[in-house]
């Protein structure tokens, strides 16, 4: 499966951007997916995640009612949302893909090349 997340870039604290990830080459609709992010000197870290038919979603405490994803199997498209965006969600988004629904990293086998998202205070 390859995956590829854009839709990032620069935005000031408080505003919107949706990113999104279009995956082929596999069975999209069978696979969990994941965002994740990184900040600069920081350790990647889990930010949500779906399941295959979209029907469960699990989200970090620091996004919670901030931000929301979402799929389209269709499209085998996965979106995040993100709202009411901080400075401190500066960082590299990655979209990831799983057998199951998941929060650690260790539990995805694929990954897109990143896209940054910086938010200015």
């Amino acid at each position: 499966v390859q995956l590829q997340a854009f839709g990032g870039g620069l935005v000031q604290a408080g505003g919107s951007l949706r990113l999104s990830c279009a995956a082929s080459g596999g069975t999209f609709s069978m696979y969990g997916m994941g965002w994740f992010r990184q900040a600069p000197g920081k350790g990647r870290e889990f930010v949500a995640a779906i399941s295959a038919s979209g029907s469960n979603t699990n989200y970090a405490d620091s996004v919670k009612g901030r931000f929301t994803i979402s799929r389209d199997n269709a499209k085998n498209t996965v979106y995040l949302q993100m709202n009411s965006l901080k400075p401190e969600d500066t960082a590299v988004y990655y979209c990831a893909a799983s057998p199951v629904v998941a929060i650690s990293p260790l539990s995805y086998d694929y990954w897109g090349q990143g896209t940054q998202v910086t938010v200015s205070s």
